[in-house]
Parts: structure tokens; sequence; C-alpha cells
């Protein structure tokens, strides 16, 4: 559940059209962090970055993978102590991804670090992922990541690597789920 997962989960899939709504305190939050990433990838940008990619090999699949994201957004906030922002913060966050619209397929949780992470997904009418949202919560460190669009879940690895998004690594997964029993 380290900042580098979360950002690797930004690649694994989209959440709806629109930019992830974030409540208000949660931005706050990043003038109490000691250090913070906010980006901001909207669709006209990603498609500017899939120009510049060559139509051949993995950078195509790259290319066919990105025509269908309407945007990446990542929040990621880290904080010199534990205790600088709540539980309601996260709270709110998991708030806004219920059924029917929304499924939580992953929810892991360590007593020896304290960490949480969730991952939601969204159906269409016809059965395909239509989105994904990441939340992972540390006592010192908080991260939400949102794909807005579509994508095939067989191209998920393919963003690996890509628009500084780490390589896929599934072995932390394994863990997080052995911690989480």
């Amino acid at each position: 559940m380290k900042f580098q997962v979360a950002l690797l989960a930004a690649a694994l899939a989209p959440v709806c059209a629109q930019q992830l709504p974030l409540p208000g305190n949660l931005e706050a939050l990043s003038e109490k962090a000691e250090e913070s990433v906010n980006v901001t990838l909207d669709g006209a940008m990603l498609q500017f970055a899939a120009k510049w990619l060559p139509d051949t090999g993995e950078d195509a699949r790259v290319k066919k993978l990105i025509a269908g994201l309407q945007g990446i957004y990542v929040r990621s906030y880290q904080f010199a102590g534990e205790g600088e922002y709540s539980k309601a913060d996260v709270d709110a966050l998991r708030d806004q991804f219920r059924p029917p619209a929304w499924s939580r397929i992953v929810g892991a949780h360590s007593k020896r670090s304290g960490g949480d992470a969730d991952i939601y997904f969204k159906a269409d009418a016809n059965g395909n992922i239509a989105g994904i949202v990441i939340i992972a919560a540390e006592p010192r460190e908080l991260t939400i990541v949102n794909i807005a669009g579509t994508l095939d879940p067989t191209q998920i690895t393919d963003l690996g690597g890509r628009f500084h998004i780490p390589m896929l690594d599934l072995t932390c997964c394994s863990s997080a789920r052995r911690e989480s029993r």
C-alpha cells in the first residue's frame, strides 16, 4: 500500500466520464501535507501525448488503450506525522462509491501498518467495466486514484512504464491479501 502501488493502480482501469469529485476537506489536506502530488491529465492532454507514440509494437497498444480514456487523476498526500487526516476524510471518499452503481472488489486492512486499501469498480449496462477508483490510506499517507473513460482490462499492463505510471507488479496485491487475513 505504498504510493507507487496507488499510482500503479491508476493504470488498472477507468472510472466514469467525469473527474472524481473530491470533498473540500480533502483538498485542504494538501496544505497540511509535507509532500503532495496532484496529477490531472484530461482527455485532451492524453490524446496529445498519444500523438507522440509510434504506431508500431507496444506503443501502438498503449495508443489504442488511451484512446478511450478521458482523464487520469491522482491525489496523494504524505504527512510528517500520524493523525494529520481523519478516518472521516477517508469515509467521505468511500461514501461516493456505493451500490448499485459501484462495487467494492478489494478491501484490505493491515493491523501491522494501520493501512487500508479499497478498490471500487463500476459496470456499464452491458456488463463491461466502466470505472475504477483506488483509495490507499496509511497512517502518514493518503492516495486517491481515478481514471476516467473506458479501458479493456486485458490492456492494463500496457500503461505501466508510460506517463510516469509504474510497471505492473502483482506481487504487491497478493501480499496485501495475506496481510488482510
